[in-house]
């Protein structure tokens, strides 16, 4: 079953070794490395793991380090950062970093970026105080970064590690001022569009449009980030999807709970203006037997003329995650 009009579609992994409720962040890196090492042998092109800070229902936080631990733990798969949220880092940092991990994975590492917070702007002062986040903007911090991976003969600070490992370096986002700015750059793109389906169009024309070839791209590149979710019936992912619904609806009416088992989401006592906001906010989870996801999944990339997706799988039960990912590497 072909999903790409070309038949090259790529499928990859996004994982943020999500805690659920009832487990702990210890079981949620353990379950990482498993699904990594599944999806490797499935042939998934990248894994990719965020970075967010404070979040009880995330355990991938040290991003640098859950790389590296993929990468170990896996053969082929490329792995990288879905992504490094640069304001939150010095870019020399970063730069070591990657270079490091290029050099153990040589031909394996991707160094996403992105800028958004990561977090409630509480925990993100402790990470990185605002006057150091903010003291330059984001294009002046990539191209300090991108300067490390190819110094000038003259550059006085330089990254040792980074010179002559050079992992490839995506622009992450989810609206036209990243596309813009990933066009400029001559970068690849990578656009959460499970975070924002509707806005896929404008930021992806908008990243064409304005692109511009440089050394290490000579055109538009788009990964789509999707959330999917596969079983074997069109029923039985529904109700898996029942734990993703739930978790959201609570988010907007101001509750921020745990990724629920999908019992208790079937049992939740939900009300004609649950339902509504449910329907409202859930565009972005495409759920369904194999067959119906190809369809949806077809229709996303016909929409966008993305180049790859990489899929998160909001699923309660790592089993049930592990099956989803089965049924969707068959296509």
């Amino acid at each position: 079953m072909t999903l790409h009009p070309t038949g090259d579609l790529r499928l990859s992994v996004l994982d943020t070794s999500p805690i659920v409720a009832g487990s702990d962040a210890r079981t949620a890196l353990r379950n990482t490395i498993d699904l990594a090492r599944l999806t490797d042998r499935l042939g998934y092109h990248r894994y990719w793991v965020p970075e967010h800070h404070g979040m009880r229902g995330v355990a991938s936080s040290a991003t640098a380090v859950v790389v590296d631990r993929v990468a170990g733990a896996t053969e082929r798969i490329r792995v990288g950062s879905g992504g490094v949220l640069l304001p939150n880092h010095s870019p020399l940092v970063v730069a070591e970093q990657f270079g490091t991990l290029e050099a153990f994975h040589p031909g394996r590492i991707d160094l996403g970026l992105g800028r958004a917070l990561g977090g409630n702007p509480r925990v993100i002062e402790r990470v990185r105080p605002e006057r150091d986040r903010t003291s330059t903007g984001f294009a002046a911090q990539l191209g300090e970064l991108l300067g490390y991976f190819r110094p000038a003969d003259d550059q006085p600070v330089r990254a040792i590690p980074a010179a002559g490992n050079v992992p490839p370096v995506w622009i992450l986002g989810s609206g036209e001022s990243s596309a813009r700015l990933a066009a400029a750059a001559g970068l690849p793109y990578a656009f959460a569009h499970h975070l924002r389906p509707g806005h896929a169009t404008d930021a992806l024309r908008a990243y064409r449009e304005g692109f511009v070839p440089s050394e290490s791209t000579a055109g538009p590149t788009v990964l789509l980030s999707v959330s999917v979710i596969v079983a074997e019936t069109d029923e039985r992912a529904e109700w898996l999807a029942g734990s993703t619904r739930l978790k959201v609806l609570s988010r907007r009416r101001g509750h921020r709970i745990l990724l629920p088992h999908p019992e208790d989401a079937a049992r939740h006592p939900y009300t004609d203006d649950d339902r509504a906001l449910i329907a409202e906010t859930s565009k972005g989870v495409l759920s369904g037997s194999p067959e119906t996801v190809a369809d949806l999944l077809r229709e996303v990339v016909a929409d966008t003329g993305a180049d790859e997706l990489m899929v998160t799988s909001p699923i309660h039960d790592h089993d049930d995650r592990r099956c989803s990912y089965e049924l969707l590497s068959g296509w």
